[in-house]
């Protein structure tokens, strides 16, 4: 058997913006999100440990048992000028271009086809290591990883649902990325 990356990207814990429909600033997981953690032996062994820069991720890891160094590849969807705002504050034909037209980014941020690039280029820079990584970060590069692993069009992109602290495992064989379910 050759070589293999197992890959665990674990989705951060609840926050106030999540449970209030906002979009987030760099805010700290909340009590339910700290409930939400399991215990690490879950992950099983970590050779690597990395999460995004923002506080929620570093929290959900730290609650985890990791010790992870922050990658800024792993970090959530800019949302530009709407950080912060309720998703009813946001004018609909704005909210509408997002949802459906992926390589816009009516809120002065990054778009869905810009996160997707980046993903696929953190991806193809961890391909070439060996052994077990976990990465805690976002449902947003979550959703734009399983893409990229897919091959699947970036209107695919907001039809993913990634719950808190939710894990999905990716490996690279050779010379592809697969996905595989875990139960």
């Amino acid at each position: 058997m050759s070589e293999v990356v197992r890959l665990t990207l674990v989705s951060h814990a609840m926050t106030d913006a999540m449970a209030a429909g906002r979009f987030p600033t760099d805010e700290a997981v909340n009590a339910l999100g700290r409930r939400q953690v399991d215990a690490p032996a879950e992950l099983g062994p970590v050779d690597i440990a990395l999460c995004g820069p923002e506080k929620r991720t570093r929290q959900t890891a730290e609650l985890l048992g990791l010790r992870a160094t922050a990658e800024p590849q792993l970090a959530d969807l800019d949302s530009g000028s709407w950080r912060g705002s309720d998703l009813a504050e946001v004018p609909p034909a704005e909210l509408a271009v997002l949802l459906t037209e992926p390589a816009q980014a009516p809120h002065g941020g990054e778009s869905v086809v810009d996160v997707i690039g980046r993903v696929r280029g953190w991806l193809d820079s961890i391909s070439g290591q060996r052994g077990r990584l976990v990465a805690v970060t976002h449902p947003s590069v979550i959703r734009a990883a399983i893409l990229v692993v897919l091959d699947a069009p970036p209107q695919s992109f907001w039809r993913i649902d990634v719950g808190p602290v939710s894990h999905t495992v990716l490996h690279f064989r050779g010379q592809a990325w697969t996905l595989r379910s875990t139960g």
